[in-house]
């Protein structure tokens, strides 16, 4: 079995604020040990320490016209292939195959029992335990052999890196997938496009778009995160290819982005509950994102692709996100489609683990 290795220097110093996209908690770094044991996501600097106020936001415009056509419920379903499996899910927790590594981690959605015994379930690479206040793999036990911080992975040809972070996370969402393949598809079809990545994590999607030929702009609050991206570019091969990397609230920038006449062909978020922007400035998914989605519908060019919206962990339903959507887009044609992004397990009988909400807005039906 290849042996993952550890890069250095650069981005990887550790942030002082992380996220969890799948609890939506906040932790800070060197803070209480209670705050550390909730598994933060995407590590978010905080400087200041106390959290900036933004600005009033402007009442939404009531937008004229038909809504679009709505598809509900439309589920996603990611199948296991030569990159990544589902094995088992249960009690708690998911087994699963990232390229050559068997990873153990928890998994709230898993209520029910496990099909496999607990020998396969022993039978792993990496297990996310939690029970340490170290920051890294410190936070994860390798029952084999010791592992670094990354190992290489790949989607459908693209390369990249897999991380073993304090935040139990591994670096890429795989449920994402079904994402991926849509962008690559529109953005092949029509050409040359511009498209924007807000809450871009470490960069996959972004790397589908800029293969498939779009020129991308990736924003992130995160500039470890920054960091993993861009490592995963040279990785990938695609560092000829335009991408703008930029860290930075997400809200601010399209914002600055409305005033300054900018246009995107196509759009992605993927944001989490709740997190910060480098300066402080504080993210509430239900009370910023109707403000941000219709900072989006502004930001869209004349000849629109879509724009996609991804939300984790939230008390609400995809009813929810498609009629948001639906009313930023109104008068703008095309269709909306909303649901839930679902892994299946491998094997007979396979189980489908829900992982998220989705909606999204394609232009030409």
């Amino acid at each position: 079995m290849r042996r993952p290795h550890r890069p250095s220097g650069g981005a990887k110093d550790r942030p002082a604020l992380r996220h969890d996209r799948a609890s939506g908690t906040t932790s800070h770094a060197g803070g209480a040990s209670e705050a550390k044991r909730r598994n933060p996501r995407v590590p978010q600097p905080l400087d200041p320490a106390e959290p900036e106020e933004r600005p009033a936001r402007p009442p939404l415009a009531v937008r004229e016209g038909a809504r679009p056509l709505e598809r509900l419920p439309v589920i996603l379903s990611v199948a296991s292939d030569r990159d990544y499996g589902l094995i088992d899910s249960g009690g708690g927790e998911k087994l699963e195959r990232y390229g050559p590594l068997l990873v153990r981690r928890p998994e709230n959605q898993a209520i029910w029992p496990r099909r496999l015994g607990e020998a396969r379930w022993e039978d792993v690479d990496a297990v996310f335990t939690g029970d340490t206040e170290e920051e890294g793999t410190g936070r994860w036990r390798f029952p084999k052999v010791p592992l670094g911080e990354t190992w290489p992975l790949a989607h459908d040809g693209l390369s990249y890196l897999g991380r073993f972070t304090s935040f139990r996370h591994v670096g890429v969402f795989p449920e994402q997938a079904a994402h991926w393949a849509f962008i690559e598809e529109k953005v092949r079809a029509r050409g040359p496009v511009r498209l924007l990545n807000l809450f871009g994590y470490t960069g996959v999607a972004s790397l589908i778009g800029a293969r498939a030929g779009a020129e991308v702009t990736h924003v992130d609050a995160s500039k470890k995160a920054i960091g993993w991206a861009r490592e995963n570019q040279e990785l990938a091969g695609l560092g000829d290819r335009p991408i703008r990397w930029i860290c930075e609230d997400a809200v601010r920038y399209a914002e600055r982005e409305v005033r300054r006449g900018s246009r995107y062909d196509a759009i992605l978020l993927d944001p989490p509950k709740y997190g910060r922007g480098p300066k402080g400035e504080v993210w509430q998914l239900f009370d910023d994102l109707p403000y941000l989605l219709s900072l989006t519908r502004e930001l869209l060019t004349d000849r629109p692709l879509f724009v996609v919206l991804t939300a984790y962990s939230i008390r609400a339903s995809f009813y929810t996100l498609s009629a948001l959507m639906a009313e930023a887009m109104r008068g703008r044609g095309g269709a909306v489609e909303s649901g839930e992004l679902v892994i299946e397990e491998e094997g007979a009988e396979p189980r489908r683990l829900s992982t998220s909400l989705f909606s999204r807005w394609i232009a030409d039906v």
